[in-house]
């Protein structure tokens, strides 16, 4: 794997830790979840031969640090810092945009709000509440989970989460641990170490916000809407693939689940380049 060029930004109320490879056009990659920039490491290295490719920590995982560890976190803010990235490593020309899952979301943030400064967007699975027809059923599992958090701990909130993202409301048993890499356990424990702020702060305000479906019609042109071909029927699946409908737009499916950046990192990556008309 490349060494990347790894690089310090101050934003509003934070410092990001980002990292670049390769050259040609910028193609910025915003994590989803507990993960960071590390999310990308099964792909970085084949799409930096065609793109200059930046990964980063949102703010408050793992090396971007907040100014105020309590500050709530805003979908606005987390698309702001998106577009800092792009204003420092390409000033002069927009930029390809992939997000996924909760990144997804402050990628769809980002083009509703500055789309002068995207080329193109592919956002797979962003668990937006709203866009779903059944979204009253939804709405009270952010808040759920954050009580069970509160009052049963960690694992028992991630369970009650997982439970509410997957089909008919009942999430797969977990499979038993197995040894890793070390680069692989160092993520790993990073991702477990982002889980609480990720379950307070940003599972409330990020599945609950309310997409500007108007304006994402008008710039339907830049937007590309992805599934996991195997998360039929879960949360986030159908969320994108109710917004494709409502957008009257192509929903495209990449390959395995929601993860299947990290269970089919090749297929994967070369699903994203043909999404981007590349």
């Amino acid at each position: 794997m490349t060494d990347p060029t790894i690089g310090r930004l101050r934003v509003n109320g934070a410092t990001l830790h980002y990292e670049v490879r390769g050259k040609g056009p910028l193609l910025l990659l915003i994590p989803g979840g507990a993960g960071g920039a590390a999310a990308f490491d099964g792909v970085a290295d084949d799409l930096a031969a065609a793109y200059t490719v930046a990964t980063y920590d949102p703010r408050g995982m793992s090396r971007s640090t907040l100014d105020g560890p309590e500050a709530e976190q805003r979908v606005a803010e987390h698309a702001d810092d998106a577009l800092r990235l792009l204003d420092l490593l390409s000033p002069e020309e927009p930029a390809r945009v992939f997000g996924m899952s909760s990144g997804a979301i402050a990628a769809l943030g980002l083009l509703t709000a500055r789309p002068e400064r995207v080329e193109r967007v592919v956002a797979h699975e962003p668990p937006l509440v709203e866009v779903l027809p059944d979204a009253a059923e939804h709405r009270a599992l952010p808040e759920r989970v954050r009580e069970v958090f509160r009052t049963q701990g960690l694992m028992p909130a991630m369970a009650e989460f997982a439970a509410g993202l997957a089909k008919g409301g009942e999430a797969a048993v977990p499979k038993a641990a197995m040894e890793l890499p070390p680069q692989a356990a160092a993520r790993a424990e990073r991702t477990m170490a982002n889980l609480p702020y990720f379950v307070e702060r940003i599972v409330p305000s990020f599945m609950l916000y309310a997409a500007d479906l108007h304006r994402l019609e008008a710039l339907v042109d830049r937007l590309v809407l992805a599934g996991g071909q195997d998360s039929h029927g879960e949360l986030p699946y159908r969320s994108a693939a109710f917004l494709a409908q409502r957008l009257g737009t192509e929903f495209l499916h990449f390959p395995g689940g929601h993860t299947g950046l990290t269970t089919h990192p090749a297929e994967f990556g070369t699903a994203l380049r043909k999404a981007f008309g590349d």
